[in-house]
């Protein structure tokens, strides 16, 4: 019987970051207890790798199609009709789908502050409500809302690239991007294009502001998600199958719609795991588990968690440092357990980005990585972590971000 080998990428969303002077010039990953990533680093293969090239804003989107090897200079049209496919959404060639977020905006005198780029990160039971209300109110056949998960849904702009000349080109501010800053400085001008997208924005914050669960968030002193916010637009890429280029098939796990949606249109299906959340709370060892079980049926899972992007943007070092550590012992750990019941497999863990609690959004610094294969163990360097000072000094670096797959499939 032919000795079919297994492959598993855990990505740590935004796990990289920069040294924080406070704690002796360490980063949150120095800082973090990660026994099972250290054990990788001694046994495997560490370096650095660019997931986002040169003049791309550092996105997920991005980071995360030349981790499957996706070139984003050939693949990447926007990050709405990413989460589209994941959705299950037809797109036509012509039709735009856009982020749309619930968000929190505080009114102060002439200001309008992004407060929360998640709404309290509301739930998906409010979430569902209030986008399906948007939908009743605003929706019609050109244009369209789509409830996703938690403040992360969908607007799809039918026909839109032929209705409105150049907004597939018009650059939209992510939310998260502007935290605690005035709104109006990052719109894009109010022109032919942008006019209808703009007056969408500001209809639902007229609609919102006494939304039934509005009133009953703010009456239990929640933030209310009292407007939308539309961003990441594009039109329907064409993506050569995942099976096509690399000879197998996978499935995918997260609880990002973006992850699912690269997933889909890269041909692999996608693994549902019950209580994900994209937050810290969410369910780590089942996504090992669920990894682990597709592992015996395909080749391929790619295994995303999004819980330490989450703490990064919030500027909160010790979530961070948390998240790190979940992702360790509950994922990192026991797939590498689980992994033993194969006779030969491959896993590589890497951020897709940093997300620096200095910054509290996405950089496009190089992150590291480690590969490890079962079939080619080395003798146990008695030094090494998983971090970025130590990748570095490795002096392994893949500039060509979408080439690293190559480099964990191939060789």
């Amino acid at each position: 019987m032919e000795k079919r080998t297994k492959f598993i990428i855990i990505v740590g969303d935004g796990m990289a970051d920069y040294p924080l002077i406070d704690h002796e010039g360490k980063t949150p990953l120095m800082m973090a207890n990660t026994p099972h990533m250290d054990w990788l680093v001694r046994h495997g293969e560490i370096g650095l790798v660019q997931t986002i090239p040169e003049g791309f804003i550092p996105g997920s989107e991005i980071a995360n199609l030349s981790i499957f090897g996706y070139d984003p200079l050939k693949y990447y049209t926007g990050r709405g009709p990413l989460e589209a496919a994941s959705l299950g959404i037809t797109l036509h060639p012509e039709d735009l789908a856009f982020r749309c977020n619930l968000v929190t905006l505080q009114y102060q005198n002439s200001k309008v502050i992004m407060e929360d780029f998640s709404a309290g990160h509301i739930s998906n039971e409010e979430a569902k409500r209030i986008v399906e209300d948007l939908n009743r109110a605003f929706g019609s056949e050109k244009i369209q809302f789509f409830p996703g998960v938690s403040y992360r849904h969908l607007m799809v702009l039918r026909e839109g690239a032929s209705t409105f000349s150049g907004l597939d080109r018009v650059s939209f501010t992510p939310p998260h991007d502007i935290l605690g800053q005035d709104i109006f400085s990052y719109l894009p001008k109010r022109n032919h294009s942008t006019k209808k997208i703009l007056e969408l924005m500001e209809e639902s914050q007229r609609f919102l502001k006494d939304h039934p669960v509005n009133l009953h968030r703010q009456s239990r002193g929640l933030r209310p998600a009292n407007s939308i916010w539309l961003w990441g637009q594009g039109k329907p890429p064409q993506m050569v199958p995942f099976r096509e280029r690399f000879g197998v098939d996978g499935y995918v796990i997260s609880a990002v719609h973006l992850i699912k949606g690269i997933g889909r249109l890269a041909g692999l299906e996608i693994l549902e795991v019950p209580n994900v959340t994209g937050f810290i709370d969410t369910n780590y060892e089942g996504k090992a588990t669920y990894g682990l079980e597709g592992l015996r049926e395909k080749d391929f899972v790619y295994i995303h968690i999004e819980a330490p992007d989450e703490a990064g943007h919030m500027g909160e070092l010790h979530l961070k440092i948390k998240a790190i550590e979940e992702v360790d012992e509950k994922v990192v750990g026991r797939v590498l357990k689980g992994l033993e019941q194969f006779e030969s497999y491959r896993i590589m863990v890497l951020p897709d980005h940093p997300t620096p609690l200095s910054v509290r959004s996405h950089t496009a610094d190089p992150v590291p990585f480690v590969i490890y294969r079962s079939e080619g163990k080395k003798e146990e360097n008695l030094e090494g972590s998983f971090d970025e000072v130590y990748a570095k000094q490795s002096g392994l670096f893949i500039r060509r971000g979408h080439e690293l797959i190559e480099r964990f499939l191939l060789t």
